[in-house]
């Protein structure tokens, strides 16, 4: 009996270090690193006043986040991010077609606050500030193309964008796969006199990342 007493007394001891370890050890209250790459799927959206219809197109997005936690549940994850995004068209003129595509690179940096419910799920959202880096146009008129680089030498082009991000993460050890939503809350031009098509940017995004 005393034996068995002494057994039973023991597997609770083992039971509660146990616990307590797994408490002390939870990956949602540890400052975590990593890197991250995968594709945006953009479009356009708020065309207001123009004449045109867009498609959506895949680009790159990849670049390093970082967690930090505010307490078990909650915390910020701050990321920097290059992000291609953009839009394309097709059609017909005068019985020859046509194509044209927009390819515009950003550097995003989101500010997301983190919800996480359980060890493997991380809900975010937050605002996004997105520098324009770099834009592409690519005309196609039947056998003909034509690619033209801006540098932005026009002031009117908006080269700083606050927008909005959505998404979650799940957390596999050290592996994290991301899906982002986000939208533009800014125009791509400035005051609205440029010739060029006026819209906001939207995006679907997955990635996969390694924690550090």
């Amino acid at each position: 009996m005393k034996n068995s007493l002494i057994a039973i007394s023991l597997l609770f001891v083992s039971a509660g270090a146990t616990l307590k370890a797994q408490e002390e050890i939870d990956p949602r209250t540890k400052v975590t690193f990593g890197v991250k790459g995968g594709a945006n799927y953009s479009n356009v959206w708020d065309e207001k006043g123009q004449d045109f219809k867009a498609d959506p197109k895949v680009g790159f997005a990849g670049g390093v986040f970082l967690g930090v936690p505010i307490g078990k549940f909650l915390g910020i994850q701050p990321e920097v991010l290059v992000s291609q995004k953009g839009f394309q068209g097709s059609g017909t003129l005068v019985g020859f077609p046509y194509s044209f595509s927009r390819t515009t690179t950003y550097l995003d940096i989101p500010i997301q606050l983190q919800v996480k419910p359980a060890k493997f799920l991380t809900i975010v959202f937050g605002p996004q500030y997105s520098y324009l880096m770099h834009q592409k146009d690519v005309y196609t008129f039947g056998m003909n193309s034509t690619a033209q680089e801006q540098e932005f030498n026009n002031d009117n082009i908006r080269k700083n964008v606050l927008g909005f991000v959505a998404g979650g993460d799940v957390n596999i050890s050290h592996i994290v796969i991301s899906g982002r939503m986000g939208w533009d809350f800014q125009t791509n031009n400035g005051n609205g006199t440029s010739q060029a098509p006026r819209y906001k940017n939207k995006w679907i995004q997955l990635t996969v990342g390694f924690k550090i």
